[in-house]
């Protein structure tokens, strides 16, 4: 066999395991099934998550409850279904602010130079210094408690890792041979900035952005279980963590299925972000 032959059937071989790739599948139905939960929480559930049934306190799993029901009689199942677009919506908004805003830094960063590249840089490393949960913890006490303030808090957070990436990739675009013929055919630096590095800057970002996704969700899910996010009676996933913490020894599922979600949703935004960076397993 020829060494074109052998590259050839090998190349073959790569994309039949991405094309049947089972845990990139696997992820992709989670993630799908959370944003339908998200948008459409009435095509998994009539319950209604917020009204006790008199008498059906801590019930375990059983046919008319698949998931039990939790301390004052609530239907588990529904909770969490209704928790996915609390804990979802949250979760794009806090991605959202650190890709816009961390973006935008790295650029400005990254495509300037000089003094202000030293000055957001050498900001964005006291950010980056700083633990993300105490940070979150700072912010969300300045503005407050609740759902959103926790999502701001969460995605002011994560600005410092974005700027930090954005810029890094400018940076190595910037020195690269083709946007510096670009240069030499006269472009100008917007247009070059428009045209060449932001298009090639912005995919690892986004990729990232996907991972981050998965850490907005345990990020959020902390900080309602800690009591700084969610109010109660607001089903979110990690408020239904908190509730039934309590009841562990009599009653496991209610701690238990929502983290298995929690722990389920964040895994495969992972995996999605690892084929969006190009990584395949």
């Amino acid at each position: 066999m020829s060494l074109v032959d052998y590259a050839a059937a090998r190349q073959s071989v790569s994309s039949k395991r991405y094309r049947f790739a089972p845990g990139l599948w696997l992820a992709v139905f989670v993630m799908v099934l959370a944003v339908l939960a998200a948008l459409f929480p009435a095509l998994f559930t009539q319950a209604n998550p917020l009204e006790g049934i008199a008498g059906a306190q801590r019930l375990a799993p059983q046919a008319g409850h698949w998931l039990g029901t939790d301390q004052l009689g609530r239907d588990l199942f529904s909770r969490i279904v209704y928790g996915a677009s609390h804990s979802l919506s949250a979760a794009v908004i806090s991605v959202a602010i650190g890709l816009l805003a961390g973006t935008a830094l790295g650029v400005l960063a990254g495509a300037t130079g000089g003094k202000t590249e030293s000055i957001v840089m050498r900001a964005v490393d006291v950010l980056l210094a700083i633990p993300s949960l105490l940070l979150s913890l700072s912010v969300l006490i300045l503005l407050g408690f609740g759902t959103l303030n926790a999502a701001l808090a969460v995605g002011i957070a994560s600005i410092a890792s974005f700027a930090r990436l954005a810029r890094a990739e400018v940076v190595r675009i910037r020195h690269s041979e083709y946007v510096e013929a670009a240069y030499g055919s006269g472009g100008r630096f917007f247009s070059v900035l428009w045209r060449h590095i932001l298009p090639n800057a912005l995919t690892p970002v986004i990729a990232y952005a996907a991972l981050q996704f998965g850490q907005a969700i345990l990020a959020l899910s902390t900080l309602s279980f800690l009591g700084y996010g969610t109010p109660p009676p607001i089903p979110e996933w990690g408020l239904l963590i908190a509730e039934g913490r309590n009841y562990l020894a009599t009653a496991w599922w209610l701690t238990t299925f929502p983290g298995v979600v929690v722990v389920a949703v964040v895994l495969a935004a992972n995996r999605i972000s690892q084929q969006l960076s190009g990584g395949r397993r």
